[in-house]
Parts: C-alpha cells; structure tokens; sequence
C-alpha cells in the first residue's frame, strides 16, 4: 500500500489538511508539514500495522504509509477534504486527530 507515488502525494495532501486543521485552531493561516514522528504515532494508535501493512517496515515507510492511506482514501473518494480537515481539527493532539482520521479511512476502505 505505501508505494512511493502515493506516498510523495500523500506527503503533501497530508500536510494540506495538517496546514488547514492548525490554521483553524490558531485562526490564522499556517503552512506546516506533518512530522514522521506524529505520522506513525497516529499509524501505531490507529492498530494498522496488523492485515493492512508489513510487519517488517522502516521508520521512513512507516511515516509514509499514512499519508498513502489518507491519500488513497481521497483519490477513491471514500473520504473528502472538508471531512478530513473537520476531524483533524477536534483535539489539540495531531496524534490523536491523525488516528481518528485513519480510523475513520480504515472503516470505509477495503486494502487488497
């Protein structure tokens, strides 16, 4: 699933809707880029490493396989921009609003 061309979209889809939850929250436009570290946070919290992904991954792959998910996700409309901002928006914690979106993704997506 976190194939490189996927994953170099989902890089800068991933931060668009980064960018868009913070600036919601501050009330001012902020351009920022998602961190690996809150990536595969939200990766580990949201339980995916089990029948979506490879047990044996790196620490970049492992960043790079939630933005194909989410990317994924979008090009195959099973979840819109306006939704993923609004839930990445709820909680202070990107963590947190990360895994709630990739578990959302997860209920309306099959991986084959």
């Amino acid at each position: 699933m976190a194939d490189q061309s996927l994953a170099s979209l989902g890089d800068s889809y991933v931060s668009f809707i980064y960018s868009l939850a913070v600036s919601n929250r501050k009330g001012q436009p902020i351009g920022i880029k998602a961190k690996g570290s809150i990536l595969t946070g939200a990766l580990r919290k949201a339980r995916l490493r089990g029948g979506e992904l490879p047990s044996q991954m790196s620490t970049h792959s492992l960043a790079d396989a939630p933005e194909s998910l989410i990317v994924y996700a979008w090009l195959n409309e099973r979840i819109g921009l306006e939704e993923s901002v609004e839930i990445a928006t709820k909680e202070k914690d990107p963590v947190c609003d990360l895994t709630r979106l990739l578990a959302v993704i997860r209920k309306r997506t099959t991986f084959a």
